[in-house]
Formats: C-alpha cells, sequence, structure tokens
C-alpha cells in the first residue's frame, strides 16, 4: 500500500521533528527530575494517547478542518500555551511534601493527554506530513495508510519520551533534596514559561 512511498524522506523529516525541542521534551525531564520515574512514564502514557487521538482526528479529516478555520486553530494554540503557563505556575508551588504517589501518577497521565491534545505541532504534522508522505502523486491518501505512517511516529515518539524520563529521573536524584528550594522551583517554572513562549512563537501562521 506504502510501497512507492519516499520511506527516506519520510523517516528523515520524522527524526527531525522528534528531535527540535519541543513542549514534551522540556516538560517530561523536568516532570521526571522533579517528581520522578514513575509519573513520568504515567506521563508519557498521557501523550501517547493524545498523540492517538490526534492521529484518528487526521485520519478522519478532522484535524483538517481544525487547521483550515484559523480561528479554532488560534483558540487550540492559545489553549495550549495557557496549559503549559497552568504547568509553571503549579511547578512553583510544589514544595516537595508528601502526597499519594498514585495520585501524582494520574496527575501526570492527565496533563500529559491534555498537553497533547492541545499541541498545534502533533496537528499540524499529522495534516502536513503524515497525509503528504501517505497520498502516492495525485491521489488522496487513505484513512489505513494515515494511521500506518501515524503510528510509527507516535512509536518512535514514545521511544524518544521514555529516554527523556529516564534522564530526567537521573537528574532529580541529585536535586532531590532541594526540591523545597525557592530556587529549584523557579527554576523549573522558568523553563516551562520558556516552552510556553516557543510554543507561541513556532506555531503562528
Amino acid at each position: 500500500m506504502l510501497s512507492e512511498m519516499n520511506w527516506l524522506a519520510f523517516l528523515g523529516a520524522m527524526a527531525l521533528v522528534e528531535l527540535t525541542p519541543g513542549p514534551n521534551m522540556g516538560w517530561l525531564t523536568a516532570l521526571a527530575a522533579q517528581q520522578g520515574r514513575r509519573v513520568g512514564f504515567m506521563a508519557v502514557a498521557g501523550i501517547t494517547l493524545g498523540l492517538a487521538v490526534q492521529l484518528v482526528l487526521a485520519a478522519t479529516g478532522f484535524s483538517a478542518f481544525i487547521a483550515g478555520n484559523q480561528l479554532v486553530y488560534e483558540v487550540l494554540r492559545w489553549a495550549g500555551i495557557a496549559f503549559m503557563l497552568y504547568l509553571a505556575l503549579e511547578a512553583w508551588r510544589e514544595t516537595g511534601e508528601s502526597s499519594p504517589g498514585q495520585a501524582k501518577a494520574l496527575e501526570g497521565f492527565r496533563r500529559g493527554f491534555i498537553a497533547n491534545l492541545l499541541n498545534p505541532k502533533a496537528l499540524v504534522f499529522y495534516i502536513a506530513v503524515v497525509t503528504q508522505f501517505a497520498g502516492e502523486g495525485d491521489k488522496a491518501p487513505s484513512t489505513g495508510q494515515i494511521l500506518i505512517l501515524g503510528s510509527l511516529h507516535i512509536l518512535v515518539a514514545t521511544l524518544v519520551h521514555v529516554a527523556l524520563v529516564m534522564m530526567g529521573a537521573r537528574l532529580g536524584g541529585q536535586i532531590a533534596r532541594y526540591r523545597q528550594s525557592a530556587k529549584v522551583r523557579a527554576a523549573f517554572a522558568l523553563a516551562l514559561i520558556g516552552i510556553a513562549i516557543w510554543m507561541g512563537v513556532t506555531s503562528q501562521r
């Protein structure tokens, strides 16, 4: 079904997208460093589910409607930026006080899911990249083609995200005793604010 596709070009584009710093990269590393590997892995699960929903929407044509509607796209874009700023506020409020591990893990899952539903980068990738490679010549890509290529991207993205959590958790062991420090909390908050600014600049049309 995809025998005539330029796989080298597609894999190159996918690698560039995943290696480009984005909201998941910065947030996952900071989250794992601050709250540990378990919360980080739950966040990866939420991110993966969010990407899967974006992929299904792209395959059914709904994401194309969103991307083609300037008002809806802007609402989605600013909602994603606002959510990152909310995470920055939560990072500042995090004092390291004990709380149920299961509750924190579920919160990581929820945040990862929401962040990727509101991530214009994922939406644009599935519309502008996956659908372009899935089509052959002037033919419109089929739902199956989009799902296959999109699933490949989700697999690669998940592996990258797991690696980021592992790296962040190792850093977390070094800074755990400083979690109540205002300077450390401010550093995490400023990093998330930087991600929000990056999203605002790179996703504008």
